[in-house]
């Protein structure tokens, strides 16, 4: 959800910046900088903005200059005369003189300067408004090529636990008769092998086989993978779905990991667990 889009424009009538950064985050996080002139807009730019952008911190900022018919805020006579008259008796009171150094540093005092409320002409905010259209359009530019990147990338690592979910089967008739020899080995160690009942250790070893089985677990991790494609091709805001099949995703190849009793299968585990978490954490980036 990374963005950046930015725009500048200066004629004899006005200067303009636009700028605009969008970091990840879970909602729509918007911060507003602007001129004076421009505060009054912040409603207007924030819902023009969530029109573009979902969710993200967003950071935005606006200046605006009239070089036509620059405001130049008028000065408080009355204070000024105010603050010189305090000064020039304070001056005489403490033995010194007055003179016009006093000028610059009443200017500096407060309420010198009358703040009157400025006025945007309908026709400014306009043209303000096409080139943040611009910005806007610049930034989801910007994020459409680095979603091209994100696809592909979870994609390839999709792909890669689906290959290793293929590589599991290879090892499981091994598996299976390494777990059989293990259970008769111990057995041997409690009873004499003459007293065991053939029929009662079959049953035994396929109740443990039973418990081990990870048929299901291969089977929808499989699924997931399937679903998780189709819904990445999708044109919606996937994000948050994204992020529920990749927990189940987790769940199946972490039950596998507690069954498997495999060394093969628990190596071939870790490497899905390790693609996963790459998934997910590029999945934060997805709206």
């Amino acid at each position: 959800m990374t963005g950046y889009g930015k725009v500048s424009r200066e004629d004899i009538k006005r200067k303009i910046n636009i700028e605009l950064r969008c970091l990840n985050s879970k909602q729509l996080d918007f911060n507003y900088r602007s001129s004076g002139i421009l505060r009054e807009k912040e409603a207007e730019v924030r819902a023009l903005v969530s029109q573009f952008l979902k969710r993200g911190k967003i950071d935005i900022s606006i200046f605006y200059e009239n070089l036509e018919n620059p405001v130049v805020p008028p000065i408080n006579s009355e204070v000024v005369v105010k603050y010189h008259q305090q000064l020039t008796s304070i001056t005489k009171l403490i033995g010194e003189s007055a003179d016009e150094s006093l000028l610059p540093v009443i200017m500096r005092l407060p309420d010198v300067l009358r703040n009157e409320r400025q006025e945007l002409k309908e026709s400014e905010w306009q043209f303000i408004s096409e080139l943040l259209d611009l910005v806007l359009n610049d930034t989801l530019s910007f994020r459409n090529q680095e979603g091209k990147n994100l696809e592909k990338d979870v994609s390839n690592r999709v792909d890669m636990i689906k290959k290793y979910l293929e590589q599991i089967p290879q090892f499981e008739e091994k598996r299976i008769e390494r777990i059989k020899l293990r259970i008769r080995e111990r057995l041997e160690e409690l009873t004499e092998l003459k007293d065991l009942d053939a029929n009662r250790f079959e049953q035994e070893v396929i109740y443990y086989l039973e418990k081990i089985d990870i048929t299901e677990e291969k089977v929808r991790l499989k699924n997931h993978t399937d679903y998780f494609m189709t819904t990445l091709k999708s044109d919606e805001p996937v994000g948050k779905k994204l992020g529920f099949i990749s927990q189940e995703m987790g769940r199946e190849i972490n039950t596998i990991g507690s069954k498997a009793n495999d060394a093969d299968i628990q190596k071939i585990v870790v490497q899905m667990k390790d693609e996963l978490e790459k998934i997910k954490e590029q999945l934060l980036n997805v709206l």
